[in-house]
């Protein structure tokens, strides 16, 4: 386990993820495709070369995914009880395949749990950067952690 329990974080605790991840065509079609999504920007090389972006757009649920994923390890890995939510979604940059990602978390709140007293509440702000340290993805994702078990 890698995870931290609820009472091992600090508010401004701040993490570099080591995981980096190059996203390939391949990762694009099997997302798109698993989940359904028709968007030619995603599939069609035609028809995004005719797109402001000239080129296939990763799929940017794909790209929200990685970022929670590459987090697990070192935030929640062990400790989690349920993620409670994800809010404040925004996708300010775009992906295009053969982007090298990498991705940062900071603890932005914490509090009790009222109805689980063994649980806490922590409030972690994901951010996905490119090799150009760019902002292509940021969230907030709020989850219940265990406490530490008594010793």
């Amino acid at each position: 386990m890698s995870g931290r329990f609820f009472d091992e974080w600090r508010v401004g605790d701040w993490i570099e993820h080591a995981i980096r991840r190059t996203v390939t065509e391949t990762d694009n079609l099997l997302f798109s495709t698993m989940t359904h999504n028709p968007q030619p920007l995603h599939l069609d090389v035609e028809a995004a070369k005719a797109s402001e972006f000239g080129q296939i757009l990763v799929n940017s649920c794909f790209t929200f995914s990685l970022m929670i994923g590459v987090s697990v390890a070192e935030t929640t890995l062990g400790t989690l009880v349920v993620n409670f939510g994800f809010d404040k979604v925004v996708l300010p940059n775009p992906v295009f395949i053969g982007d090298t990602l990498h991705a940062q978390t900071e603890i932005k709140a914490l509090r009790d749990s009222k109805s689980r007293p063994a649980a806490g509440i922590v409030t972690f702000e994901h951010r996905m950067l490119n090799q150009r340290d760019q902002d292509v993805c940021e969230c907030l994702r709020v989850a219940i952690l265990h406490k530490k078990p008594a010793a």
